[in-house]
């Protein structure tokens, strides 16, 4: 059910999205994304709202720096260029993500559709970094099995201020989730310098109930907000 391009999200989607970003992003705030889809990723490079202020981490890296009279020779995109700046995080990791063994790497539009590079990839048995099913201590071995989807957690551990969720079930297998959270609450620099607050969207009263059912679990304030109220995307 993925759309077959960017280009099947309507312009004033994309830019819609890009608004509701963009305060976060010039506040010095990060995104966490739980998603698979390209979605995201679209936003950020289809929209001026974003220019410079979505940083996922990766970059190229200068091949022939030894030969400094030559044109230079760039690598694909590798994680870790940008690593110390990153503030778009994906927590599951995402459809154009890779680990090729040494380096993480992104799939880049080259003049073919993303989604059909990706498609290549994996028919060459080359998959996606993304973690896929398991209860929430099942996720977390993946996750730490792997360098940048522990980045991304541990940014997550590291969050402080407040923390605004949209789309987000908080479901049974979502513990490491709410682990990240609690630890974040728990960390004190400079004695307030932590996660104070969530903000949980919820959709209906079903989802009202499961939140209600489970804000014992949080360390710190949990409110709730009828997510119906959030334009995103129009």
């Amino acid at each position: 059910m993925h759309p077959e391009h960017v280009f099947k999200i309507d312009e004033s989607e994309r830019h819609k999205c890009a608004e509701f970003l963009s305060p976060y992003l010039e506040l010095g705030g990060h995104v966490f994304s739980t998603n698979y889809d390209l979605l995201l990723y679209w936003v950020e490079v289809s929209s001026e709202e974003l220019d410079g202020k979505c940083i996922d981490g990766f970059g190229k890296d200068r091949l022939n720096e030894d030969e400094p009279h030559e044109d230079p020779v760039y690598s694909e995109l590798i994680w870790g260029p940008n690593r110390s700046e990153q503030n778009i995080h994906h927590l599951h990791g995402t459809l154009s993500i890779f680990d090729e063994g040494v380096d993480i790497v992104k799939e880049i539009y080259d003049g073919s559709y993303l989604l059909e590079n990706i498609k290549a990839r994996m028919q060459s048995k080359q998959y996606p970094v993304f973690v896929a099913s398991g209860n929430g201590d099942n996720k977390l071995n993946v996750i730490r099995h792997n360098p940048y989807l522990t980045a991304c957690y541990d940014a997550l551990c590291s969050a402080k201020g407040s923390l605004i969720t949209f789309g987000f079930s908080f479901g049974d297998s979502d513990d490491h989730i709410i682990d990240a959270i609690n630890l974040a609450c728990s960390k004190k620099r400079n004695g307030f310098d932590k996660l104070w607050s969530v903000y949980i969207g919820v959709y209906d009263d079903t989802a009202k109930q499961h939140m209600e059912s489970i804000k014992h679990k949080f360390q710190c304030k949990v409110n709730l907000f009828d997510a119906k109220t959030v334009s995103i995307w129009r």
